[in-house]
């Protein structure tokens, strides 16, 4: 979720985060940052509803801003350690993971996870972006700008506690969800001691700065901390298990923490046997149950290791390729970034973070069921088309048939054809596809349906 209040301009992402601006960019051995602090800030361009723009302190005589990409990155774990662990006990995850190596738990503060799970409800990850901009940009302090683009921190909670600002939220674009905000901030200020948000955190994953203390034994279930962190956020208004348990895991440091959406669902079916018998859909109790049978599966971390799978889940990366890259050891050097990465007259601090790479695998992330290899074959082409036509390529399995209406510009293919699975053994045929396809398309008259030899995935 913190993707989105991250800007990207070319090859590096920008944030206000703790009272600077944050710049990030990486190439093949290094992660570069830029930290800018404002020393005195000027009233934002487009002023809040409720509180005039905070005052930014000084740049801090000791800089914490390589401690907090640190933290916040969660780079201190042994990442090719963890998937060697979860790969010894889960051949699903062993057949999958080397393809989405990197993917890692970010440590975010627990008010920004829970505003922006709250934002997520029934959304998608543009508009979820826009609610937090919208957010920061009337309610949080301005840090700064990078040429002409302002950057807001996070509003407190005091602030959106606010009775004004159901209201104004819901002129902005936030649909129910201004209720939930603005009662949750009322909650947490008006209801609850100084801190209590934070009190809810795993012990062995503190805020910033904190040492590291136990948290208890592991149980099917989760740590007694972790149960109790996500009994008291259900209590807080528009939070359900899933968003509770996204807290955890990403705002609060409980690993253990499994949201299960549907996708995930999805995912428990097809590759953990659930779906019949009690758990044949997802209530409560099946909820629970597929949070334990990950647990016991991968056991403290499960919900990073579920996080992974989850992403290799997505179509989205599923046709990208991976880099496989082993991270031994960060050392830090000194950098001058240049002048012009920021617009500002805040102090710039630069460096780079070199990571030592043990080895690197560059490959093409195969469809669901491909074994891996690597094979190459001359495909004669037909007669060139003059015009745009979509067509068809399918593959049979034993589940019925996937059919991927594509477009095809003379012999090229255009990326990002959407695709309908039809699990039906009576559409094995061309034949019966295009009929079928053509009840469910305007394009009756131009459908033609490929055996899948010049298809750019068969």
């Amino acid at each position: 979720m913190s993707r989105s209040r991250w800007r990207k301009v070319e090859d590096t992402w920008s944030c206000a985060l703790h009272g600077r601006i944050l710049s990030l960019r990486q190439d093949a051995t290094h992660l570069y940052y830029q930290a800018s602090f404002s020393e005195q800030l000027v009233e934002p361009l487009t002023p809040p509803f409720s509180a005039p723009g905070s005052k930014i302190d000084s740049l801090p005589e000791d800089d914490d801003t390589e401690a907090l990409i640190h933290h916040y990155l969660n780079l201190r774990p042994d990442l090719t350690k963890l998937y060697e662990q979860w790969s010894n006990v889960d051949a699903n995850f062993k057949k999958k993971a080397p393809r989405f190596a990197g993917v890692r738990i970010l440590r975010q503060d627990a008010w920004e996870a829970l505003v922006g799970f709250i934002c997520s409800s029934n959304n998608n990850i543009i508009r979820i972006s826009q609610m937090m901009e919208k957010l920061c940009s009337h309610y949080g302090p301005l840090v700064g700008y990078i040429g002409v683009t302002p950057y807001h921190d996070m509003p407190s909670p005091i602030i959106l506690a606010d009775p004004k600002v159901e209201s104004q939220l819901r002129q902005l674009g936030f649909g129910y969800r201004a209720k939930y905000l603005y009662q949750t901030a009322v909650q947490i200020c008006h209801g609850h001691d100084d801190g209590w948000l934070d009190n809810l955190r795993n012990p062995e994953s503190p805020i910033m700065g904190q040492k590291v203390a136990a948290a208890g034994e592991m149980q099917p279930g989760g740590r007694a901390g972790y149960r109790v962190a996500h009994e008291q956020l259900l209590a807080l208004q528009g939070v359900g298990p899933k968003v509770a348990d996204c807290v955890c895991l990403m705002g609060l440091g409980w690993g253990e923490a499994v949201p299960v959406d549907t996708h995930v669902w999805q995912i428990a079916q097809r590759d953990y046997k659930f779906g019949k018998g009690k758990h044949s859909s997802l209530t409560k109790a099946t909820y629970d149950a597929v949070g334990d049978r990950f647990r016991s599966l991968w056991g403290k971390e499960a919900g990073w290791a579920h996080s992974v799978l989850f992403t290799a889940d997505l179509r989205v990366f599923s046709e990208r390729l991976s880099a496989k890259i082993d991270v031994d050891t960060v050392k830090v050097e000194a950098e001058s970034l240049g002048p012009d990465a920021a617009a500002t007259s805040a102090p710039v601090i630069g460096t780079k973070i070199e990571i030592t790479e043990t080895k690197i695998k560059r490959e093409f992330l195969e469809e669901e069921g491909h074994d891996g290899s690597v094979s190459s074959k001359t495909v004669s082409r037909g007669k060139r088309r003059k015009k745009i036509v979509p067509t068809v390529s399918y593959h049979n399995s034993d589940m019925g048939s996937q059919i991927r209406l594509c477009i095809r510009s003379r012999d090229h293919w255009m990326p990002h054809s959407p695709v309908y699975e039809i699990h039906s053994p009576s559409l094995t045929k061309a034949s019966t596809m295009r009929t079928y396809l053509a009840s469910c398309c305007r394009f009756q008259k131009s459908l033609i349906v490929d055996n899948g030899l010049n298809s750019p995935e068969t």
